[in-house]
């Protein structure tokens, strides 16, 4: 499939969104400490590599139609944006840190694109698109979930049954909320760590899936990001 570029005009927006985040105050929200050198050494690569996957997504999405991202945040910027000005597409991001909302909504401007404070799970309306990238992985959301499914290194030991039990639950509670939103056929966004995810709730849905061979890396945690057919 031909990669798209995007448009002078998406490529300006998207470079001036970055330019007008306050990374003083979104150091903190990423980094217990040493923020201020997180976002010198990733806002580049945050940029670049978000900027390779929009135009992949690009390739892959209709116009008009409407997308729900899970967690989206700064990483998220430049798919958000080409939705919006290049495929003139709805895009509902939700993300559950009400700072990091605060700054991305002050830092918008006039891009249409209001971030929501709070769970994904409260959109209401189908789509056709669902974003769900390093969430069911987040060491901070999921610390249990994560250590096991993605890093490979709970301590047999020390490792808190019942907490993973409960996260398991949350987990997928809220992907199949999500994916209860999302219209069949219809594609899905998400890293390859998440997929045993995926896999679960086909089967248990009986819905068939296909996924791309080709993946895109993050900037921040370096997860491979799919595309995926649902259905």
């Amino acid at each position: 499939m031909k990669t798209p570029k995007l448009s002078p005009a998406t490529t300006q927006e998207i470079t001036r969104m970055y330019n007008a985040l306050d990374y003083d105050r979104l150091g903190p929200i990423y980094c217990d400490e040493g923020g201020d050198a997180f976002w010198q050494d990733r806002r580049g690569p945050c940029k670049k590599l978000g900027i390779a996957i929009a135009k992949a997504l690009r390739a892959r999405l209709p116009p008009l139609g409407r997308s729900l991202y899970v967690g989206a945040g700064v990483p998220e910027i430049p798919v958000l944006l080409m939705e919006r000005l290049e495929l003139n597409r709805t895009v509902c991001p939700y993300n559950l840190r009400q700072a990091e909302v605060d700054i991305l909504n002050q830092a918008g401007g006039h891009n249409e694109i209001p971030f929501y404070c709070g769970s994904a799970e409260a959109a209401i309306g189908n789509v056709d698109h669902l974003w769900i990238v390093s969430v069911l992985n987040d060491p901070e959301e999921f610390p249990n979930l994560s250590v096991l499914f993605s890093y490979g290194r709970a301590d047999p030991l020390a490792f808190d049954t019942s907490a993973f039990t409960h996260e398991r639950e949350t987990g997928i509670r809220l992907f199949a909320n999500c994916m209860a939103k999302l219209t069949k056929p219809g594609l899905l966004t998400t890293s390859v760590e998440e997929m045993p995810w995926v896999d679960h709730w086909c089967r248990s849905h009986n819905i068939p899936y296909q996924v791309e061979e080709r993946t895109y890396p993050t900037a921040l945690v370096g997860d491979p990001v799919c595309f995926i057919r649902i259905g």
